[in-house]
């Protein structure tokens, strides 16, 4: 069985989620791109990609989480068994689901490794039209593949600093940008999701503040430094708004 998670501090209890290991499933991350790699001795530590701007956050909690980084190493593990068959992955995916879940967050880490592995998201959304399904994602070679095809309980949202970043104009996607501070989404017109309540709607493009921990003395330490001084950096549950969930349709 497939591992889910519950709401966080940025998300609403309601909300079931979705891992999979940061980094190591993301092949269209580039800006972000950070991974938590164990060694022989059980010991974890970030190891960043090559043009990396700013620190994954998912691949920080599975350094610092022990249980969190095994509860993603296993959720890979499963569905490696079955990525090559969409129909067994999708079916896995449904049995797997909380029995009382309405929203589905798919990915808070890791991303859509495969096309065969976001056909079965998608085969999964479509067998449980009652539940919306939604996602940040850089795959989004995947997504244009499959464009026309995807169910409206299953919202996706590009999510800029990617490797096929020239998608999102040329397919018109809806994308959500990190910004650095509330006057850089200000001035690029985007309003800021605190809680997801954006990604859950299929509407306009949105920015995300920075987050996370970031490598001291770089421009997102910085960056994220000012936003803890104006009690602006990381998540408070008091944001969250459940009143801005989607009605599901009965």
């Amino acid at each position: 069985m497939l591992k889910f998670g519950k709401g966080n501090a940025k998300l609403d209890k309601q909300v079931a989620t979705f891992s999979l290991p940061a980094g190591k499933t993301c092949p269209g991350a580039a800006d972000c791109k950070s991974m938590a790699v164990q060694g022989a001795d059980g010991s974890r530590r970030i190891v960043d990609g090559p043009v990396t701007k700013f620190r994954c956050f998912a691949a920080s909690q599975e350094v610092l989480y022990r249980n969190t980084f095994n509860a993603r190493a296993h959720n890979l593990a499963v569905v490696k068994q079955h990525v090559d068959n969409v129909g067994t992955l999708a079916q896995s995916i449904v049995d797997s689901l909380p029995k009382k879940a309405k929203y589905v967050r798919v990915h808070v880490s890791g991303d859509f490794f495969k096309q065969t592995y976001f056909d079965a998201w998608i085969e999964a959304a479509r067998q449980k039209p009652d539940i919306l399904f939604y996602a940040y994602t850089k795959s989004l070679n995947f997504w244009v593949a499959r464009r026309g095809t995807i169910p409206a309980n299953f919202v996706l949202t590009a999510s800029l600093g990617g490797k096929h970043d020239s998608l999102v104009a040329e397919h018109n996607l809806r994308y959500a940008k990190v910004v650095y501070s509330e006057a850089e989404a200000e001035s690029l017109g985007l309003e800021i999701d605190h809680d997801d309540s954006h990604a859950m709607a299929a509407g306009e493009s949105f920015a995300l503040l920075l987050h996370g921990s970031q490598p001291k003395g770089s421009e997102a330490g910085k960056a994220l430094s000012a936003l803890k001084k104006a009690g602006k950096g990381g998540y408070n549950a008091k944001r969250k708004v459940k009143a801005r969930l989607p009605i599901l349709a009965s």
